[in-house]
């Protein structure tokens, strides 16, 4: 049976939804929260790592930070994925909250280590998973369908939007106050969306279908029966993969500079504002083919941290950033787009818990990657390595595509 043509809505009708607009505020007050953690996340660690170990450290934190999440997927699934939406959001932003703000408590009280600040990391990560699940699953039962790309692009676009103020914020906050803190005012952000989703009434039934055995064993099985969804979700992990060098390497690129934290939340401020507007291009990419563009980001992303490897000015390298958020601003909402109008709504949460979960992999095992990366090769070369890696995955999946297309043509009809 040919799939319905659904004619994508504008904007103006998704933010005439007054739920949607109170959600929208919840989301961006935490994302101004994750913005800042752009910049605290690493830079405590560098604060707090004796100097030859600094890059290890980082590493290990801006992993934590992410990859338990795979944990909490797999761990407390068979309980989770039955819990209506509302509450999986809800008790992500409470998790992340406690757990954050033990940090800047324990550094007031002198008895923040490394192991502790990594620990209380990775237990705020714990239903990372299921958060995301959750907040994509709420906004597919409240939206039509022919609303869902203009919403998801404005939650996207919002996150990235953060991006720009978040780590401006944090960059003054870090020099002249403590990361720590900062840490602590990324808490309250997600106790802030916490207190506003527990008294926010969703209409219809607020919740996803249960699951049943099979999609219980079954958000990847579910997945591996969607090929162009499973091709998709398997670029992006590598993509995913070869940035996480990048977080690692870019604080301590800063610091190698002897600049300060200022230097740092001016490269992710002007990656946020480069990602604003490449995310309102979404609206004539989605016209185009999704592998093509898809493949385009890949490969200009690359191309975008390979100055850094070639020792460019600074202002050239900020510049590259900056382009490079442009690039990457899209590929969000498109990507999470197709999971909902293709994933079945009854698996719809499982489905996208297993893509979560799956891509929570990626950037922490790159970051965790990334610390013995810098350690042996300095944060330059690592930062033009991670893009060179990245225009070689994006020449194969470029490959591949016109290999896949060849097939389809010469195939019989």
């Amino acid at each position: 049976m040919p799939r319905q043509h659904v004619v994508p809505a504008g904007y103006r009708e998704v933010l005439a939804d007054r739920v949607f607009r109170r959600l929208v505020l919840g989301f961006g007050v935490s994302y101004l929260g994750d913005g800042m953690s752009f910049v605290a996340v690493a830079w405590l660690a560098i604060e707090l790592a004796p100097p030859g170990d600094a890059g290890l450290w980082v590493g290990a934190a801006v992993a934590a930070y992410t990859l338990p999440g795979v944990v909490g997927a797999l761990v407390f699934g068979r309980r989770l994925r039955r819990l209506p939406a509302r509450r999986l959001l809800l008790a992500d932003n409470v998790v992340r909250g406690v757990f954050l703000g033990v940090a800047p408590l324990a550094w007031l009280t002198g008895t923040l280590t490394l192991p502790l600040y990594v620990l209380l990391l990775a237990g705020s990560s714990l239903l990372h998973a299921w958060g995301s699940a959750g907040k994509y699953t709420v906004l597919a039962e409240l939206l039509p369908a022919e609303q869902r790309l203009a919403a998801n692009t404005i939650v996207s676009t919002l996150n990235f939007a953060a991006t720009i103020a978040g780590p401006a914020v944090a960059g003054l906050l870090v020099t002249f106050v403590s990361s720590a803190l900062v840490l602590g005012l990324d808490a309250l952000t997600y106790v802030f969306l916490a207190v506003l989703v527990a008294r926010t009434r969703l209409p219809g039934s607020g919740h996803a279908a249960p699951v049943d055995r099979k999609s219980a064993r079954g958000g990847f099985a579910l997945l591996r029966s969607h090929p162009e969804l499973l091709g998709l979700l398997t670029l992006t992990w590598f993509f995913n993969l070869l940035y996480g060098p990048v977080e690692v390497a870019l604080p301590l690129h800063v610091a190698e500079l002897g600049a300060s934290s200022t230097l740092l939340g001016a490269y992710w401020m002007l990656f946020g504002i480069g990602a604003v507007l490449g995310g309102l291009a979404v609206g004539a990419l989605r016209r185009l083919p999704l592998w093509p563009v898809t493949v385009g980001i890949v490969l200009a992303w690359g191309v975008c941290l390979l100055p850094f490897g070639f020792a460019a000015p600074t202002v050239v390298t900020v510049a590259c950033f900056t382009l490079g958020g442009a690039i990457y601003g899209p590929f969000v909402a498109l990507s999470v787009t197709l999971m909902q109008a293709t994933a079945p709504p009854r698996h719809l949460s499982a489905m996208l818990a297993a893509r979560s979960a799956a891509l929570l992999t990626a950037s922490p095992l790159g970051a965790a990657l990334g610390g013995p990366l810098t350690a042996a090769l300095g944060p330059r070369l690592t930062l033009g390595v991670s893009g060179l890696a990245t225009v070689a995955l994006g020449a194969v999946a470029c490959v591949l595509l016109l290999a896949r297309r060849r097939q389809s043509v010469q195939a019989p009809a």
